[in-house]
């Protein structure tokens, strides 16, 4: 079981200082896949740091600008291009004379359901790219971008060195786990970058949505532990005769907020195109929502 965290106390618009070096602001953008909204992160103070900025309200820009009155935003990071992330990123910048920093898309657009509650923000374009990593310094803060692949192809985590943290986005969440959508979203990947993180024993996780993760070692773990566990259920299905991904949703989830269904269609379809590539499934074509499995032995 992942011990999740979903208690978090804030209001809307408010700026609240959650560690020495970080405060918060949470849009108004709830819903099932941004629980109580984007959590904008502010950095340092005096020439400060801007992470994910997110959706393009009106609101939340005045918000944090009100944040930092007095003070110079010279940096935007931003964790993935979804619309819950990055469109404020723009307007921000235009307003500040920052620069954004990120990891331009390397994918393909998800076209789904799923796009309709957190979409690609097509139109991004960061100003100096990090998708090979690095180090950036700022005035009492120093982030490092981790490439942390797997939710989408150009994800991005922020590593604030002063405080052992790290700015999670939508790779590891305290509220609820993270939705992998092929193409752009990868398992495979996942996996790996959730090894990546858990290697890095950092002290706090926050999450772009929800709480502050604050026992991380064990958390990272559950989270494997868990997708691990999921793999074993998809094949379970499978030996019983279920080949299509919609109709295992329903008993995978059945604990699930059913309006999620068709993100967790995906994250099940992401584990069927790694279990295909990795030799234990098969199926005819591209593996799609809508093709038939079946376990490699049973061929």
């Amino acid at each position: 079981m992942i011990p999740f965290v979903r208690e978090i106390e804030f209001e809307y618009g408010a700026c609240d200082r959650v560690s020495p070096l970080i405060r918060r602001v949470v849009a108004r953008n709830p819903g099932p896949f941004t629980y109580k909204g984007t959590g904008t992160y502010i950095v340092g103070a005096g020439e400060v740091a801007v992470i994910d900025p997110g959706p393009d309200m009106d609101d939340h820009l005045e918000a944090i600008l009100a944040a930092t009155a007095g003070e110079r935003i010279t940096h935007i990071f931003v964790t993935h291009n979804h619309a819950d992330h990055s469109p404020l990123a723009r307007p921000l910048a235009e307003r500040t004379g920052a620069t954004i920093y990120a990891c331009a898309n390397q994918g393909v657009p998800t076209e789904s359901e799923v796009r309709m509650e957190a979409g690609d923000d097509r139109n991004f374009r960061p100003d100096v790219g990090l998708c090979d990593g690095g180090v950036i310094p700022g005035g009492d803060w120093t982030l490092e971008a981790i490439p942390t692949p797997g939710h989408t192809s150009n994800h991005i985590c922020y590593a604030l060195l002063e405080e052992n943290a790290l700015f999670s986005g939508d790779h590891i969440m305290g509220w609820s786990t993270t939705v992998i959508s092929p193409p752009d979203g990868d398992m495979g990947d996942y996996f790996q970058s959730l090894e990546t993180i858990k290697a890095r024993n950092f002290s706090t996780l926050w999450p772009t949505h929800g709480p502050p993760v604050t026992d991380p070692a064990p958390f990272v773990q559950a989270y494997i532990d868990h997708r691990r566990a999921r793999e074993k259920q998809i094949l379970a299905a499978l030996a019983a005769g279920h080949t299509r991904i919609k109709a295992m949703v329903p008993e995978l989830y059945k604990d699930v907020d059913s309006r999620l269904y068709p993100a967790a269609a995906h994250s099940v379809m992401a584990h069927m195109v790694q279990m295909v590539r990795d030799g234990r499934l098969v199926t005819e074509g591209e593996p799609t929502l809508d093709s038939d499995y079946r376990l490699k032995e049973a061929v």
